[in-house]
């Protein structure tokens, strides 16, 4: 099989198991292309800006707060994350812009990982793709860039 036709498996599976991202709630096909393209071995940090709903957005009704539902995606990314081999950075409360324009976020959180290869091990875990669903219903709206190192 080759090497194209792998990646096209791999964010096939991601696609199916996490959604399409159409709706900035998980990558694109592109996106994930895009991350499958880099160097492999080279270290990479997600800077995550999270925008909570008031209510959770569950599609099959569950009740909560936004805040509930991230809490129980984080009670398995993070553990999930660390197995892999990525670590924790900071989660923390946003407080505000300090230059450019201004934006409204509830949460900031840096995930480092060692390589690419950890990052594709969270996201084609299992229990991990389990609770993606409690990450899509809390968020209003996210931004994850992606930084070299």
């Amino acid at each position: 099989m080759s090497n194209q036709t792998q990646s096209n498996t791999r964010v096939s599976a991601l696609l199916d198991a996490l959604g399409d991202g159409l709706d900035g709630s998980a990558p694109t096909s592109q996106q994930w292309q895009r991350i499958l393209g880099r160097d492999q071995d080279a270290p990479l940090t997600l800077v995550n800006f999270f925008k909570l709903n008031d209510k959770a957005a569950y599609r099959d009704g569950t009740t909560g707060t936004g805040q509930e539902a991230f809490d129980r995606y984080a009670a398995v990314s993070m553990p999930t994350m660390e197995r892999v081999g990525g670590k924790f950075l900071l989660a923390a409360p946003f407080a505000g812009m300090f230059a450019g324009q201004e934006e409204d976020w509830d949460l900031v959180v840096l995930g480092s990982y060692p390589n690419t290869r950890a990052l594709f091990a969270l996201f084609e875990d299992g229990e991990y793709q389990k609770v993606f669903h409690h990450r899509t219903a809390a968020c209003a709206r996210q931004k994850v860039l992606v930084v070299n190192g």
